[in-house]
């Protein structure tokens, strides 16, 4: 980007070099590109916004949404990118003040609501509040109509393609694939990760542990496949048709998991592409 000549930047060379800056971590150089900018439309302001919300600086973020709309239509790219990141903090009443203000502003965009609103109920289930997530979720329900798409990983094996559900048993191998998975979950732990908690999403029965439920999420479930069919798997992939869910969860997992067993690991979800290596990193280097 410093090295293109500056009749060559525009909008598209803004919002790609800001991006990649959000993706990073890297604050300093976004502010430094974005006070460059001469004129900063919307795409722009969003883009940075979403770099401020990564990073839980949330009274920047809001500023400059606020100074947009003193002469602009609002923009729900904007409020989304400041409810994950609430979610990613557990702010649950940062949060609920987002979306309550996403209501008023975006009354008909429905697909957005309903985005919105599993964010809003997931990060007060990320503080143990299942009871106002249950609300939430219903309320939706109620007033949107429709229910979330259920998260689905695919994998591929000599040739077949393989889909697994969050918990999935529909496979003839079910049983050594949720086997291994747990296999795979308490070597995890004897290498010191700890489950986050807080990435469930309801209420725990009384034959679950938080290890059992987070083990079986269908990223899981799809690299615990790959260790049935082979000892020691050199390669996987993983797609799905979802963000990846809670990927600060998933990435420090798959991570050691690559290390552990000295195994390339990529993913790919609706946002972009994880490369997990046999050294224990990260394409995103924890920036996603």
């Amino acid at each position: 980007y410093r090295k293109m000549p500056h009749h060559l930047r525009n909008e598209v060379t803004y919002v790609c070099v800001l991006n990649a800056c959000s993706h990073s971590g890297l604050l300093n150089e976004a502010h430094s590109i974005f006070n460059e900018i001469p004129q900063k439309n919307k795409q722009v302001i969003a883009t940075m916004v979403d770099c401020l919300s990564r990073l839980y600086i949330f009274d920047e973020a809001q500023k400059l949404i606020d100074d947009y709309e003193k002469s602009n239509p609002p923009s729900s790219v904007m409020y989304m990118a400041i409810l994950s990141g609430a979610r990613n903090s557990h702010q649950h009443i940062l949060s609920k003040k987002i979306y309550d203000r996403m209501n008023i502003l975006f009354p008909d965009e429905k697909e957005t609501l309903k985005s919105g609103s599993i964010l809003v109920g997931n990060t007060y289930s990320s503080v143990g509040d299942y009871q106002e997530a249950v609300n939430i979720r219903s309320k939706r329900i109620r007033e949107l109509g429709t229910k979330v798409k259920p998260g689905v990983s695919w994998t591929e094996f000599n040739g077949e393609i393989l889909e697994f559900k969050v918990n999935d048993r529909r496979h003839p191998q079910s049983e050594e694939i949720h086997a291994k998975a747990k296999y795979i979950s308490d070597v995890l732990i004897k290498y010191g990760y700890n489950y986050d908690s807080s990435w469930i999403t309801r209420p725990l029965r009384d034959d679950e542990t938080i290890e059992s439920v987070l083990c079986t999420h269908s990223e899981q479930l799809a690299i615990a496949y790959h260790f049935v069919q082979q000892e020691n798997p050199k390669f996987i992939q993983i797609t799905k048709n979802l963000l990846t869910y809670a990927f600060t969860l998933l990435d420090g997992v798959t991570k050691l998991i690559a290390k552990i067993w000295q195994c390339k690991i990529i993913v790919r979800d609706a946002n972009g592409i994880h490369h997990f290596s046999p050294d224990g990193t990260c394409s995103c280097r924890d920036h996603f």
